[in-house]
């Protein structure tokens, strides 16, 4: 089955994007600062569209906190949620983890955890932990450290490519990926990783994945090649969400959201050179 992919947009963008997109990916502390980000999610929710609430790590640098995210998760009811984790900390995480499951057992959606940890016997020990768990999915996130040692590059962009590539097969190797469990891949450091997921014959499951990449580079006027990208725009997309896109952005967005499609999928469906 093909990789389920989202793109974080612009709210003025938001329904242009979702054409392009299979399912739809939230922030939650952007529920709290904008209604009209909330009626788009909500909107999109009452249509049917699956919707992972992330709880904003990636954004705030600590997790959204966890009672006030447990009740958007009661009112928004999104299919999947992310649990509170600790960035690169193991044991930080899996005591959120725990702490969550007492906790919040009764929330709705499915339960996504997110492996944490500073080197690859943690990271293992972590996800055996989890995958003996009441948990739907395990996602991985794309800007380890660690990821720097394990394929040195002058450029850290490919050493977190292939360092998240090179973590995943590594698990699969050893036996530690459960291949019957739903896996997510949090964002990307260079679009061009989602190739070598997409050429091996089994990595299937990986069920989804979520980045904002073709969508900043869009805004910042810059096209995907037929090779990706070897540099990434350093500006988050939460911190874009109230832009305004120009038709030439736009455009753009959506050849390069077209090409990260082929990178991940194997489909080139409307691409046509941006104006």
């Amino acid at each position: 089955m093909p990789i389920k992919i989202a793109h974080e947009s612009p709210i003025s963008v938001f329904e242009e994007v979702q054409k392009f997109t299979d399912y739809d990916y939230a922030l939650v502390h952007l529920f709290d600062e904008s209604p009209e980000y909330l009626a788009m999610f909500e909107k999109a929710r009452d249509a049917g569209r699956e919707i992972i609430l992330d709880n904003s790590i990636f954004e705030l640098g600590t997790a959204f906190d966890m009672d006030r995210y447990a009740e958007w998760i009661r009112k928004f009811k999104p299919t999947w949620y992310i649990i509170p984790d600790v960035l690169e900390d193991s044991q930080g995480t899996y005591r959120n983890l725990q702490t969550w499951l007492d906790k919040y057992a009764d929330l709705p959606g499915r339960k996504i955890a997110v492996v944490q940890g500073n080197n690859y016997t943690e990271i293992a020990s972590l996800y055996q932990q989890m995958d003996s768990l009441d948990i739907d999915m395990i996602a991985f996130p794309f800007d380890f450290s660690m990821y720097e040692s394990i394929v040195p590059h002058s450029n850290k962009l490919v050493s977190w490519m292939l360092g998240r590539v090179t973590l995943l097969n590594k698990l699969k190797d050893n036996g530690v990926i459960n291949t019957d469990r739903k896996h997510h891949l949090l964002g990307c450091s260079l679009p061009q990783e989602f190739m070598f997921y997409k050429e091996a014959s089994d990595m299937d499951w990986i069920y989804s994945l979520d980045t904002s990449n073709p969508i900043v580079a869009g805004i910042k006027e810059v096209e995907y090649t037929d090779q990706g990208l070897w540099h990434k725009e350093s500006q988050k997309l939460f911190e874009l969400i109230n832009s305004d896109i120009s038709l030439p952005q736009l455009l753009l967005m959506k050849y390069n959201m077209q090409r990260f499609r082929w990178f991940t999928n194997g489909t080139l469906d409307l691409i046509d050179t941006p104006v």
